[in-house]
């Protein structure tokens, strides 16, 4: 997404119109045009404007992502006592179908023994605790998917 989609996007996120945001900033509305269709940049003063505007850090600001931002605020908004509610084994098997039937064709209990036995080791080696030994693996095994994915394994 080019500089002035970012721009555009994080404006509309705020709700402001381009008049708006050329009045908080002392520009006219066609500046903010020609910012947003990539016609021109706002020099480095400007971007740091813009971004304390939207209400994002100037590196947001440049690689703005709405739909990566939409879901860190779902995230943050996101109760624990919600998440707990969440079959996330169901609701991630709408787009991942292999997590709708792998328990019938995988023995589980071999490998959550496995699994066991890593996150006590994690607990015990670092301190952590459940939750903490949980997210760590789980981040381990996302390093390890990527790994992968990036060696063409």
């Amino acid at each position: 997404m080019s500089l002035g989609n970012h721009l555009f996007h994080a404006r509309k996120k705020k709700g402001l119109s381009q008049e708006e945001v050329a009045e908080k900033l002392g520009v006219s509305r066609q500046t903010i045009s020609k910012w947003e269709t990539d016609e021109t940049l706002p020099d480095i003063c400007q971007s740091k404007k813009l971004a304390v505007l939207y209400g994002l850090s100037l590196d947001e600001l440049v690689e703005f992502d709405i739909d990566i931002k939409e879901i860190q605020e779902v995230i943050d908004r996101t109760s624990e006592e919600v998440t707990e509610k969440v079959d996330w084994t169901k609701a991630w098997g709408k787009k991942y179908p292999i997590l709708s039937r792998y328990q019938d064709e995988v023995d589980t209990a071999c490998y959550a023994v496995e699994m066991d036995r890593l996150l006590k080791s994690l607990e015990k080696e670092y301190g952590y605790n459940e939750l903490d030994a949980f997210l760590v693996l789980k981040d381990i095994l996302a390093s390890v998917w990527k790994g992968r994915k990036e060696n063409g394994k």
